[in-house]
């Protein structure tokens, strides 16, 4: 027997063994070439958001008419549809049901649009930069941990998206991309109290000026969607008197990715501003005092001395 007659006569005898052969090698088919298409449109689209939202809608494209020809294929028509998806979805529910979650989390990522790529979040106590949303994953980049204050890290984390569902999600920027942020400065006491007032609000005001004006349309647009008060945009000042200083907090709105910078420039400039008065404004710093010394007696051994 030739060679084509020895495979058409194994053909005969495993029709179902060939049956699977065949579903994969069009599957192989189909997977190649969604990814040429996101290859080609990855060469062919400058733009980052566009590119990225192009390969995404491919690949949700190509899921689903992976799920139409595995039903069509192995039921032979698409009336069996409610049956097999039955029997499917009882499977995978028994055994895989932490992945039926993270697939069931990215629907919900994607339709309520809890986050998306560029949005800074805080899940599952991992804060970073999501630079990715695909089916089963949250991709971040790690900011913090033994970093201080929001530089990355430089770990890429893979996070499931089942954990959209089992905690908060904290988002620095969605709906309002500003966040409020503080600090303290301890003026000793003696100074001049109104004028360090003074500079620093100048500062403040001269400094957030395009962060302020920016973020009030913001607030004005998050107070007509949700049931929240409305807040200071402004740059404000409290002063409260403690044993050691005149504690000076400052409190102001920045934009989420720029909090450690401006802070860096709030704290130069006031500080050179307060250098230039000449000694009216002076920072304190921990002193301690002593009261009294208590007595000492010594005693001194004289037949040793001599």
């Amino acid at each position: 027997m030739t060679t084509i007659e020895l495979i058409n006569e194994w053909i005969k005898d495993n029709p179902f063994i060939w049956s699977i052969i065949k579903f994969i090698i069009l599957l192989v088919i189909v997977l190649m070439t969604i990814q040429l298409i996101r290859s080609y449109l990855k060469t062919k689209i400058s733009n980052t958001i566009i590119r990225y939202k192009a390969q995404k809608g491919i690949e949700i494209i190509g899921y689903v008419l992976l799920i139409i020809l595995a039903i069509t294929y192995f039921s032979g028509s698409i009336k069996d549809f409610t049956i097999i998806i039955g029997l499917f979805t009882a499977g995978l529910a028994f055994t895989l049901q932490e992945l039926i979650l993270s697939i069931a989390g990215s629907m919900y990522i994607f339709l309520v649009k809890v986050y998306k790529p560029g949005d800074r979040i805080e899940i599952n106590g991992i804060k970073g930069d999501v630079i990715d949303v695909d089916s089963i994953y949250t991709t971040m980049m790690e900011i913090g941990q033994w970093v201080s204050s929001d530089n990355y890290s430089g770990r890429i984390v893979k996070l499931s998206n089942a954990f959209v569902f089992k905690g908060p999600v904290y988002n620095y920027s969605k709906d309002f991309p500003f966040i409020w942020d503080e600090f303290n400065l301890p003026i000793r006491y003696g100074s001049d109290i109104d004028l360090a007032k003074s500079i620093i609000i100048k500062i403040a005001s001269e400094t957030l000026s395009e962060y302020t004006t920016n973020s009030k349309s913001e607030w004005k647009s998050v107070v007509n969607k949700y049931y929240v008060e409305d807040a200071q945009i402004d740059p404000t000042l409290a002063i409260s008197l403690t044993d050691n200083w005149v504690q000076f907090n400052l409190r102001y709105i920045v934009d989420f990715k720029k909090r450690r910078y401006v802070k860096h420039i709030l704290n130069e400039k006031i500080r050179l501003e307060i250098k230039n008065t000449k000694g009216k404004i002076l920072l304190a710093s921990t002193t301690i005092e002593l009261v009294k010394i208590p007595d000492l007696k010594v005693n001194v051994d004289q037949t040793k001395s001599s």
